[in-house]
């Protein structure tokens, strides 16, 4: 959508904030469940209810903060429907991985943005789970979930504004060099101060990595074929997400230290980059 709903010269600022204002408005109903959870036993309730009673809430959050979006929004880079609209996508799909494979500038954006969006997922997702091994206390650890939200909120909107006066695909190679710094940091954590420490550094270059990442390939593919590329884009950041989490997995098994399994992350960070570099240096 981030093509229909603003300008190539806007389209930093406002994936930015879109971003920002998503990390921030996701703590109201965080907080509210978190709370519910946590003082289920005093008011009268079960676990179980608690827990229901919060994916209920989350529902209703969703629909909604979707209602606007179905009244105002309106697509303008789309392909019209035609017969056989199934056998249509599957044959426009392949081309589009035919393209992607000749306009070198993209399909090596998409092969460091799985590498480096990889990690990024994998840190977020394990969080607690890592937190957990550590022997950290549980609340201790969903609310540092919280903190990183609401520091991602200002940050992002930070990076916005910077885009302004600096090239994304710089500031792109500052949050990578920057998550690359903190899977390092997370092989040296054992104390809970030093795990509230690495949520805020998350927290700081989450949106920046995410939105402008966004923001960019917007910037380097065809709109008219936007569907089909963001499409491509998704699989390779939520198809990614799988391998930080076997290699964190694996070799926290083989070795007993979750610490040094987390820090291998940084070599899929350190390819991330190179690729993302030589993204740079290609016009197409």
């Amino acid at each position: 959508m981030l093509s229909d709903v603003t300008t190539p010269e806007r389209v930093d600022h406002v994936s930015s904030q879109e971003y920002a204002w998503g990390y921030i408005g996701s703590c109201v109903p965080f907080v509210i469940c978190l709370l519910l959870v946590l003082n289920a036993g005093k008011i009268g309730l079960s676990m179980e209810m608690s827990m229901m009673i919060s994916f209920a809430i989350i529902a209703f959050w969703w629909f909604g903060l979707t209602l606007p979006l179905l009244k105002t929004y309106q697509q303008k880079y789309y392909v019209e429907r035609k017969p056989h609209a199934m056998q249509n996508s599957f044959k426009r799909l392949f081309e589009t991985i035919k393209n992607v494979r000749k306009e070198k500038k993209i399909f090596l954006f998409l092969l460091a943005f799985f590498f480096y969006i990889d990690d990024v997922y994998t840190i977020i997702d394990m969080a607690t789970a890592y937190g957990t091994a550590l022997g950290f206390e549980s609340t201790g650890l969903l609310l540092a979930l919280l903190l990183t939200q609401v520091v991602a909120f200002p940050f992002a909107i930070l990076f916005g504004r910077l885009s302004s006066k600096y090239e994304a695909a710089r500031l792109i190679r500052v949050c990578i060099l920057a998550y690359l710094g903190i899977s390092i940091f997370a092989i040296f954590l054992t104390k809970q101060w030093q795990f509230w420490l690495l949520a805020v550094l998350v927290g700081m270059f989450q949106g920046g990595i995410q939105s402008l990442s966004r923001s960019y390939f917007t910037k380097i593919i065809p709109l008219e074929k936007s569907g089909e590329y963001f499409g491509l884009m998704d699989v390779c950041g939520k198809g990614a997400s799988f391998l930080g989490t076997i290699v964190v997995g694996v070799l926290s098994q083989t070795t007993g230290q979750i610490n040094l399994s987390l820090g291998a992350l940084s070599v899929f960070f350190m390819l991330g980059i190179v690729f993302f570099r030589m993204s740079e240096k290609r016009e197409g």
